[in-house]
């Protein structure tokens, strides 16, 4: 059950979600759609440039929320119900998991990962938004006619 101490933590995420930077930070990594693994390598050994560094920012700052989860700092379930843009995240890149690690050394959302690998709700928000994530990208590949 939550407590107020998680109520105050859940707004000082929110409030550290609507910081300018943070906020073109979170447009960057929303609308970043990579046509392929090179694209996401090359942003990520772009050190020092700013879309590296929006990127950088809003993913350690979901992996760190979802730290305190896990650490048993936030209830789980207040979490879930005020944030569904960890998982919107961790569905948008799925393709892109396995060449991250590979980069990077550390899985992709680790923590992340974690959570909706041990609550049954976080993984029922991941998969709904997987399907999001895929009927959007069947909608918008191109129709092939057959000759």
């Amino acid at each position: 059950m939550a407590t107020p101490t998680d109520a105050e933590l859940i707004l000082k995420l929110y409030e550290l979600r609507t910081e300018p930077t943070m906020r073109e930070a979170r447009k960057f990594v929303a609308t970043f759609n990579p046509s392929g693994p090179d694209e996401i390598v090359a942003m990520q050994k772009d050190f020092g440039g700013q879309n590296n560094s929006y990127w950088r920012q809003v993913l350690s700052y979901w992996e760190m929320a979802a730290s305190l989860v896990l650490r048993g700092a936030l209830d789980s379930d207040l979490f879930l119900d005020c944030n569904g843009e960890p998982f919107f995240l961790y569905a948008k890149y799925t393709p892109y998991h396995e060449v991250y690690a590979q980069v990077t050394g550390v899985p992709f959302m680790r923590h992340t990962a974690k959570l909706i690998e041990t609550y049954p709700a976080m993984q029922d928000r991941y998969t709904m938004m997987l399907a999001r994530m895929n009927a959007m990208k069947k909608q918008a590949a191109p129709e092939t006619k057959n000759a």
